[in-house]
């Protein structure tokens, strides 16, 4: 195992010691970048804020100020551990209400905006919230499902509310908070933190059933900050795009509170097809990605590059040139390579990978490019990182390295050695909110959390995952199929968009793999012409590369039967294929 120095950073006890420390270093430096006026220029608010706007800088002094004042104004609500709620989508107003309860109020409960009517409701009455923040584009939910949360006395909008509506305005409040620091209420400014208990509530992804709550603390947080800043080094001349849902543990941990622990600038994008507009704009130094998108990167790269034979031939003698002039210290990535840096707004130099498996081909192709790219690995429940690859010691086809103070371990290993991932670590959940059982489930008398997710750990303390343990298909003779490994394969393939594979019984009753493919139509249609997925040459041309997996694997492995979809698999929120169990 390499022995690479840590990074040093700084001490934080909890999260309102956190703002306070940034404060002090970083106080008139841009702690956001944000396209909406009304942020900035708080006399005369318009009703909306334009889409042609350019980036305006919020100081992190103005935000620890927003902060105090949204706090102080929820304390005069007069309750006791209040749990509020959010509904929206990435925006200021999102971060100063998850702040501004954690660092004094109560509890947050960050929502997933995309969940149906019904789950809403089920959430919010399974937290016990008693105060809604939403944006206007879930006021119509919230005006559906107010009938069914009676626990949720206050509403707050962060647009505009409708006059004859019993909604509060999120500027009013802010900005009667700001009113009562002036007069000297210190309630919020005062009121104690203890790092050690419950003031974060998040569920996991999943149906209302089987969505589990998961209760963490400041404590939990802090050390997971602390840690990975020592394993990736981050400083405050990095900005950070936000692109992932900010109610989804991994951005608002990673892509939200350690930028600001670091100092960093957080711009926030306007939505997908705006990414690209979005990085020039920012001058984007590091982004958060989920597998698809860091695919979806490389593959338009690529596309671009290769698709004249002179730039592909030019492309290859860079790329043999740059990887040459690497080995004896010379680095012209950026030189050899500027439109895709161009492309990407010109200064990107770290793009981190999670919530799911990546492949490692991607990985290198963009470091090679010159923008370093890393995967790191964890859970809700863990705060969320357990592992993480460095920019100074990666492997590409590992989740990471466990983090400083977290121990990883295997159990319950089969013959290969691949067994269940556990961890251990101050930033393990403090247990599932009113659900004994499934907490007693998940942590076991020595403090480790059961992950579900099953691998290894090679000799250099890389952790290795293979699969999800409920994923697993057992044949009659007990050997173990990992389902990701085979979708892997498959997914190479330039003519296969999205798999699932599964195990099913065949006639004698013995297990057998069975893929549900939908193909790339663009591919098809490149090369068999405007033909429909339905035509019997698609199934000829899939069935071929099915072979060529198969050709890859060791018998029992081998997929044998597959039906081809004509629509995406339905998906969560962070992209990842629902599976049924």
């Amino acid at each position: 195992m390499k022995n690479i120095p840590l990074f040093d950073v700084r001490t934080i006890r909890d999260l309102r010691d956190m703002l306070q420390q940034s404060v002090e270093h970083y106080g008139d430096k841009a702690a956001f970048l944000i396209k909406d006026p009304r942020v900035v220029h708080r006399e005369g608010i318009p009703e909306t804020s334009s889409k042609e706007q350019a980036y305006l800088p919020v100081t992190y002094r103005q935000f620890a100020r927003d902060v105090d004042s949204l706090g102080t104004f929820f304390k005069s609500l007069g309750r006791t551990d209040a749990r509020i709620a959010i509904l929206a989508e990435t925006r200021y107003e999102w971060y100063v209400t998850y702040l501004a309860t954690v660092n004094g109020v109560g509890v947050v409960v960050p929502l997933d905006k995309e969940l149906p009517e019904a789950e809403i409701a089920s959430l919010l009455n399974r937290s016990h919230a008693d105060v809604l923040v939403f944006s206007s584009s879930k006021q119509a939910v919230v005006n559906e499902i107010r009938a069914q949360i009676p626990t949720v006395r206050t509403f707050i909008s962060m647009d505009e509310p409708d006059a004859d509506q019993d909604v509060l305005s999120f500027w009013q409040c802010l900005e009667a908070g700001e009113k009562a620091l002036e007069t000297g209420d210190r309630s919020f400014l005062d009121a104690e933190i203890n790092p050690e208990i419950m003031n974060i509530l998040l569920f996991t992804s999943g149906t209302t059933a089987r969505s589990k709550a998961v209760m963490l603390s400041h404590n939990n947080i802090c050390i997971n900050l602390m840690a990975m800043c020592q394993m990736l080094y981050i400083d405050d001349k990095d900005t950070f795009l936000s692109v992932l849902p900010l109610h989804h543990t991994y951005e608002c941990t990673c892509g939200f509170l350690c930028p600001i622990y670091r100092g960093c600038t957080i711009a926030t994008c306007e939505g997908l097809r705006h990414i690209t507009r979005n990085m020039q704009e920012s001058k984007v130094t590091i982004i958060l990605v989920v597998p698809l998108m860091a695919e979806l990167f490389y593959k338009r790269i690529m596309k671009t590059v290769t698709a004249d034979p002179k730039l592909a031939k030019k492309f290859r003698i860079g790329l043999k040139l740059s990887n040459t002039l690497r080995k004896v210290g010379i680095d012209k990535r950026r030189t050899l390579f500027a439109k895709v840096h161009e492309t990407f707004g010109g200064h990107l130099r770290l793009m981190i990978a999670g919530g799911a498996a990546i492949d490692p081909a991607v990985l290198k192709g963009m470091r090679d490019l010159g923008i370093l790219s890393v995967q790191g690995y964890g859970l809700t429940e863990c705060a969320p990182i357990l592992a993480l690859n460095r920019n100074v010691d990666y492997n590409d086809s590992a989740a990471g390295l466990a983090l400083p103070g977290v121990e990883v371990r295997i159990v319950n290993e089969d013959e290969n050695g691949i067994g269940e991932i556990i961890g251990r670590g101050p930033n393990v959940m403090l247990g599932y909110y009113e659900d004994e059982e499934a907490t007693r489930e998940a942590i076991d008398e020595d403090g480790f959390f059961h992950t579900g997710d099953l691998g290894y750990i090679d000799k250099d303390g890389f952790v290795i995952i293979t699969g999800r343990k409920k994923n697993v298909i057992v044949t009659k003779n007990g050997k173990n199929i990992f389902p990701e490994e085979i979708e892997f394969l498959l997914s190479q393939s330039e003519f296969i968009q999205e798999c699932l594979v599964s195990g099913t019984e065949d006639d004698g009753g013995d297990t057998m793999v069975t893929a549900e493919i939908f193909p790339n139509e663009e591919k098809i249609k490149e090369t068999l012409g405007d033909v429909a997925l339905t035509d019997p040459s698609v199934k000829a041309l899939i069935q071929e590369e099915v072979k060529k997996v198969n050709h890859r694997l060791t018998t029992y492995k081998a997929v044998r039967q597959f039906t081809l979809r004509d629509t995406e698999f339905e998906k969560t929120t962070s992209r990842k294929i629902k599976r049924k169990y």
